[in-house]
């Protein structure tokens, strides 16, 4: 079928050629007017870029029983086949001539990979390397023990590099009939075959998928079972060409376990798309034990996310929102808005019914400002979804700066002196008012790590609705949350049922600092998932110089200090603040991997360079040289241009295989690390003690 944008002046050349050249007929010919073929040659001899064989899994045919056979496709570098919906091109295909009786299933096709071109374009779906295509043959029962069979067909494909050529071969393979009763064979069964056969993509037992459609965007969502491998690089590859084979796939982990895909469909048929069929692709293994399966089919219900379900789904959002209040990353700053309330009971009503007013305000502001932000992006190429703020370690970070901060207010570590709140009557009201919003703000922004019960069906249709649908769930998710303020504010004789302003509103307020203490540690326990072990470091020594800060600006700058004394805490707090938000702030750091004697010697013998660091936590001549290492911007350089694979060898935990491996560098301590570079037949030990940035990339190598 031709691309619609071919013109005939594209097309003719092409249609001439298979004029002239009379072997290019049949799927041959096809192969040159596939679509994205781009320059096709005519005169490479097919065998020097991609051979066929016929190969069996075991030497011999039994009357009546099933048999594997598959075609063995071996491409040579950088020149590729392509899978049965290709995207582009054209699939490989088997035309049998089998003797009377025989019969011959479908091609079995591997998980496929994403062929992509130099320039890191995405160009279709196939194959690269050796694959095998399995079939099934049945033969008959007629057939007598002693004979010989042969197997003929002719096999065709299209392969492509930076040019497209079409590829045929006659493929036969002869085999002798055995007795059932015998099971005798003359040579072992092909263990390739049979590996390829296993690694077949199938349903896996224990993951679910689910799937629903808004527009032309496919929200895919597998759940693993306990204890499943957590999915690689992992790619979608839809049947029937119905997902755009070239647009960018988003993936994520929701929660443990939970895995969310946004694919964009290229077309859809006329009747709608009421299942969403093909392989999601692992570079590991979807099976927690037995032989690696590197693709697990996917056959499920396209449920469409439209406006008829709009009322249930607000419905679901705003009670989704109301249940929000007593979360416990929620809770904690609403105690804070709880004590305001209290504080104010004796108060004009009218001025507790603008405090709840001006909180629901701020609540519903920054909940718009999630939708408009969320549809900026979507439109931008992204998918994201809700609490897409707190995938960056950045502002989980600062997040839990903030909250810490909050929490040593409540515990009486510092107080806002007299000079920022006591300008007057009428300052103080504004204050208290912009202290209201800012709640509601802060309100918002701790609850997007929530998914409270009936929440999270109302904001999975959020984030993929129409724009206009998606602002009108957060509404109701805003609305929910600010509920019980919001009634104070239509029912201000409620306020009496509050409880009088007294000594026990200090201890309330220190008791509502703990909770805002263990919701900066499930921050930091966000963030530790987020970053590398020196980025986490950082963080607890940048908290901690922020702790300082506002103890700092407590101590020496409390309410009545002498000025000298008050500029002095406040230049420190500045100071300690500014140093800890600089030493904390999350960086990004090289990827290690967990050390492997055969994992280094494999990629030794790759032509990598390797850079081996045997280190510990407790070590601290190993932190420093970690930390002089990557705070060079020479070294990491180096290191991301010659692609330096680095390996750690953690000896936190007592463990024999690091101790065995430095006894043979004749070493019992840290710190310990050395350098094996191609060509070496030997790794070379870096000198003991502290590194400098010039030795590690002397040893390194430029």
């Amino acid at each position: 079928m031709l691309h619609p944008m071919f013109s005939f002046v594209r097309i003719l050349p092409v249609v001439l050629a298979a004029l002239l050249v009379p072997d290019l007929s049949g799927a041959g010919a096809a192969s040159l007017l596939a679509p994205g073929a781009g320059r096709t040659s005519f005169f490479d001899p097919p065998d020097a870029n991609v051979k066929a064989s016929l190969v069996a899994a075991e030497g011999s045919v039994q009357p009546g029983r099933a048999f594997t056979v598959a075609l063995r496709l071996e491409h040579a570098t950088g020149w590729h086949t392509y899978w049965v919906f290709p995207g582009t091109g054209l699939p490989t295909t088997l035309k049998w001539e089998l003797p009377p009786g025989w019969s011959a299933g479908e091609i079995g096709w591997p998980s496929p990979e994403k062929i992509m071109d130099a320039k890191g374009v995405i160009t279709g779906n196939g194959y690269t390397g050796t694959v095998y295509l399995p079939v099934t043959l049945i033969p008959p029962a007629s057939l007598k023990p002693g004979e010989t069979v042969t197997l003929k067909a002719t096999a065709d494909w299209l392969m492509c590099n930076k040019e497209c050529v079409p590829g045929s071969a006659k493929v036969e393979l002869t085999l002798p009939v055995i007795a059932e009763a015998t099971g005798a064979l003359d040579r072992p069964p092909n263990l390739e075959i049979a590996a390829a056969v296993v690694a077949l993509p199938r349903a896996v037992e224990g993951w679910q998928a689910q799937a629903t459609q808004a527009g032309k965007t496919v929200t895919l969502r597998v759940t693993g079972p306990t204890g499943a491998p957590t999915p690689r690089a992992p790619w979608f590859f839809g049947d029937k060409n119905f997902i755009a084979y070239d647009a960018t796939q988003v993936f994520r982990e929701e929660s443990p376990g939970v895995y969310l895909f946004k694919l964009t469909l290229a077309t859809l048929p006329e009747a709608g798309l009421k299942r969403l069929t093909g392989v999601l692709r692992t570079e590991g293994s979807w099976a927690a034990s037995g032989p690696v399966l590197p693709g697990m089919k996917i056959d499920v219900p396209l449920a469409t996310a439209d406006a008829a379900g709009l009322p249930g789904t607000l419905g679901l959002a705003l009670l989704g929102g109301l249940i929000l209040n007593l979360m416990p990353c929620v809770f904690p700053v609403l105690g804070i808005k709880i004590l305001g309330f209290v504080h104010q009971s004796g108060a004009d009503r009218r001025k507790v019914v603008w405090h709840g007013l001006i909180f629901t305000a701020g609540v519903l502001l920054s909940f718009w400002a999630l939708a408009g932000a969320l549809a900026m992006l979507r439109s931008g190429g992204e998918e994201l979804g809700w609490g897409f703020q707190l995938q960056s370690p950045g502002f989980v970070f600062c997040l839990a700066a903030v909250m810490l901060v909050f929490a040593l207010n409540l515990s009486g570590v510092f107080e806002f002196g007299l000079g920022a709140t006591a300008v007057g009557g009428g300052w103080q009201s504004k204050q208290g008012y912009v202290g209201s919003f800012f709640t509601g703000v802060l309100a918002t922004v701790v609850a997007t790590p929530c998914s409270a019960p009936l929440l999270a069906p109302a904001l999975g249709a959020a984030v993929t609705l129409p724009t206009g649908q998606s602002f009108l769930v957060f509404t109701a998710i805003g609305v929910g949350l600010s509920a019980p303020y919001l009634l104070l504010s239509i029912f201000p004789g409620a306020v009496k049922w509050l409880p009088r302003p007294g000594p026990w509103m200090e201890t309330f307020k220190q008791l509502m600092a703990f909770p805002l203490y263990a919701t900066v540690g499930a921050l930091v326990w966000v963030l530790v998932g987020q970053v590398g072990e020196v980025a986490q470091r950082n963080a607890i020594f940048g908290l901690t110089a922020v702790a300082m800060a506002a103890w700092c600006y407590g101590r020496f700058a409390a309410p009545g200090a002498k000025l000298a004394r008050a500029r002095l805490g406040v230049a420190g707090g500045l100071a300690l603040l500014g140093f800890g938000a600089w030493f904390g702030w999350p960086r990004p750091e090289a990827e290690w991997e967990p050390w492997s004697a055969e994992r280094v010697a494999e990629l030794h013998a790759q032509g990598r360079t390797i850079y081996v660091d045997f280190t510990a936590r407790w070590c601290a001549t190993c932190q420093a040289n970690e930390a002089t290492m990557f705070g060079s911007a020479e070294v990491t350089r180096l290191i991301a241009s010659r692609k330096i694979a680095l390996f750690k060898a953690d000896w936190t935990k007592r463990g024999p295989l690091i101790a065995t491996e430095l006894a043979k560098w004749g070493r019992a301590a840290l710190p310990f690390s050395y350098v094996w570079r191609p060509g070496e037949p030997e790794p070379k030990p870096l000198p003991d003690g502290l590194l400098t940035p010039g030795v590690i990339i002397e040893a390194l190598g430029k």
